[in-house]
């Protein structure tokens, strides 16, 4: 007479845990039948590791511009180079590297009749310039003092070498993540974890604070930030060999 065996209920629950934790870690053995090292059949385990750090911001980028109008393309453009070339004079001479992330020269149109009516031209003239954090207050009102119409952004973000430096603590424990994750599945199966077969790095990002205002003067009283932590995020993909 033909019997049933049932598997043991141990080995019965590792194989459900290792099924429903896909998300986290996902066995990349096809299961054959026959077990090829050990009572379970699965001999490697692949989990995700994800990580993120964040310092304080040791970069400021600040963006700002100057536009004017005009009757004609030729007037206004002439007004805001002549702004442009007053602030680009003023940052220069207090010592930042100014350059250029933005120029335009459009016709400006009123719609509020039957028909559009071209009323004049619009000049548009965008520079953008590092600091320091602290500095920043300063550096948004110089620009302003001297021929600014806006403050686009101020983004507080990290230099490469801190960047670099922070990349590298997430990576550490986006690897360690991926290790927790392994282990804490493997051991429901009554495995373990043993040395790394592959790992495969993804992306990273850093998201930077963002400070954006509109500018006002409040009598003497200048702009000043006080800017958030920065976050540097990275992944990784690692297979283990089981135990």
């Amino acid at each position: 007479m033909h019997r049933t065996r049932t598997l043991p209920a141990l080995v019965v629950a590792a194989m459900l845990v290792l099924a429903g934790c896909a998300g986290a870690a996902t066995n990349t053995t096809d299961a054959p039948a026959a077990a090829t090292n050990g009572s379970a059949g699965v001999n490697d385990i692949t989990a995700d590791g994800t990580a993120t750090v964040s310092a304080s911001p040791d970069k400021a980028v600040i963006s700002v511009a100057v536009e004017a109008t005009a009757e004609n393309a030729s007037a206004a453009r002439s007004r805001v180079a002549a702004e442009a070339d007053r602030l680009r004079t003023a940052l220069t001479e207090a010592g930042y590297d100014v350059r250029t992330v933005d120029f335009r020269l459009s016709p400006e149109y009123d719609h509020s009749g039957d028909e559009r009516e071209l009323v004049g031209y619009r000049a548009y003239h965008a520079f953008e310039f590092e600091t320091s954090p602290d500095d920043a207050g300063d550096a948004v009102d110089l620009a302003v003092d001297n021929g600014a119409t806006s403050v686009r952004d101020v983004r507080f973000t990290l230099s490469d070498e801190k960047r670099a430096e922070l990349r590298e603590e997430a990576l550490a424990a986006a690897v360690a993540d991926a290790r927790s994750t392994a282990e804490t599945v493997a051991g429901a199966a009554d495995r373990s974890v043993g040395t790394e077969l592959s790992i495969r790095v993804g992306s990273a990002g850093v998201r930077p604070y963002e400070a954006r205002l509109a500018y006002e003067t409040a009598g003497d009283a200048g702009t000043s930030f006080e800017p958030g932590p920065v976050t540097v995020s990275a992944s990784v993909t690692v297979t283990y060999e089981l135990e």
